[in-house]
């Protein structure tokens, strides 16, 4: 993992409102180690005074699996109040992490169809990655998410955090047994708000054309 640091933005300095990064838990698998990946993230992100999260979790707000034809919005009412629950709070994040384990060498079904529900409320938008899972750590999901969130014309962070052996990477109070894991985040979620501040100032200057 990469050991550069960009230092955190104080945007309450800069008379800027919060950055609002969407943590997207990907797992709906049942007695999934998901939840404590997130509420761990999620912890990070509540210590910082320039970023505020809102948890977007799959399992509790799922989306259709049934797509409409290519082209057409979705007509079915438990469809548009399913996506009603998700997509407005998509649209309105500056940044994402997204926390995926790793099934098969991939990610699970349940993120890829949250991202095929949407297009523009990824675009031009960063995104970092928490990922767990066995010997990899989650890494081939990440790879394959990266490839995935590029062609949405998001930009995705270079470093990330990934778990190894995730049953034993946490204790009982939820915290991380290696504090190397906590470095790691932090240094994820500074170039994130590089990146989100950015972003953010450059699709207010001019909006994004795909």
């Amino acid at each position: 993992m990469c050991t550069l640091y960009f230092a955190g933005y104080d945007v309450h300095t800069q008379g800027v409102s919060m950055l609002k990064v969407a943590v997207i838990v990907g797992s709906t698998r049942e007695g999934r180690f998901g939840g404590t990946v997130a509420a761990w993230i999620e912890r990070h992100l509540a210590k910082r005074d320039d970023m505020e999260a809102d948890v977007v979790d799959l399992a509790t707000t799922p989306l259709p699996t049934v797509l409409p034809e290519f082209g057409k919005p979705p007509s079915d009412p438990e469809a548009l109040s399913q996506l009603a629950a998700v997509s407005p709070r998509l649209a309105a994040a500056d940044a994402f992490v997204v926390v995926t384990p790793e099934y098969n060498r991939s990610f699970p079904a349940s993120l890829k169809n949250a991202i095929d529900w949407h297009n523009q409320e990824w675009h031009a938008k960063p995104i970092g990655f928490v990922s767990y899972g066995g010997f990899s750590g989650g890494t081939r999901a990440v790879e394959q998410l990266r490839l995935v969130f590029g062609e949405l014309h998001a930009v995705t962070i270079r470093d990330g955090v990934g778990f190894n052996g995730v049953w034993g990477a946490f204790g009982p109070d939820g915290e991380v047994t290696d504090p190397s894991s906590d470095a790691a985040a932090t240094k994820m979620l500074d170039q994130l708000a590089w990146w989100a501040e950015t972003l953010r100032e450059a699709r207010a200057a001019r909006p994004y054309a795909a």
